[in-house]
């Protein structure tokens, strides 16, 4: 674990934290939903490209039991209903 202590005569600057907080909403903003969904689409293949296969498969099944959980807890709002 990398620890780095920050000397008391550096600070943030404010005006610049600002601007790149806006930064990617307003690219966001900018962009077509296909334009963001081929980003998105770049951004997902290389992430997955950095796992193994053991990795990919556990994120999948992951997703799958949440996706079950979730059908299931919306099954039992409509019960109650």
């Amino acid at each position: 674990m990398l620890i780095v202590k920050q000397d008391s005569c550096m600070t943030k600057n404010t005006a610049a934290q600002a601007l790149g907080k806006l930064g990617g909403k307003a690219r966001a903003k900018s962009l077509s939903d296909a334009e963001r969904s081929a980003i998105a689409t770049q951004g997902a293949t290389a992430r997955a490209s950095k796992l193994s296969a053991a990795e990919r498969s556990e994120i999948a099944s992951k997703a799958v039991q949440a996706r079950i959980a979730k059908q299931a807890q919306q099954k039992g709002k409509e019960g109650k209903a």
